[in-house]
């Protein structure tokens, strides 16, 4: 059983038709179109249907922020205020502490 909502869509085309080799591998080669992906998450289900799920490494010092809900939301939020120019104004000029002030 999946236990996160893994299907983020549930309109599947079929791409291909591949043939495990003797070591039961398939090659997906350039079947699967736009995809830079080598990293996937594989799950079965009691039919026997495979899915793969593209994964992304993280950084250890950064997955803290994927472990913590409220700060992961937080960081959401000011990206989509900045997308909508809900920003505000700094009384300082911070671009004095960049090593390249644009």
């Amino acid at each position: 059983m999946i236990k996160q909502n893994v299907v983020k869509d549930s309109d599947f085309t079929e791409i291909a038709e591949v043939k495990a080799d003797g070591k039961n591998r398939v090659q997906l080669g350039r079947k699967v179109k736009g995809s830079q992906t080598r990293l996937y998450r594989v799950y079965q289900n009691v039919h026997g249907q495979i899915m793969l799920d593209p994964q992304v490494m993280v950084p250890a010092s950064e997955a803290w922020l994927f472990q913590n809900k409220q700060a992961a939301q937080m960081v959401q939020k000011g990206l989509k205020d900045a997308r909508t120019g809900k920003v505000t104004k700094s009384k300082e000029d911070f671009s004095k502490y960049t090593e390249d002030p644009t």
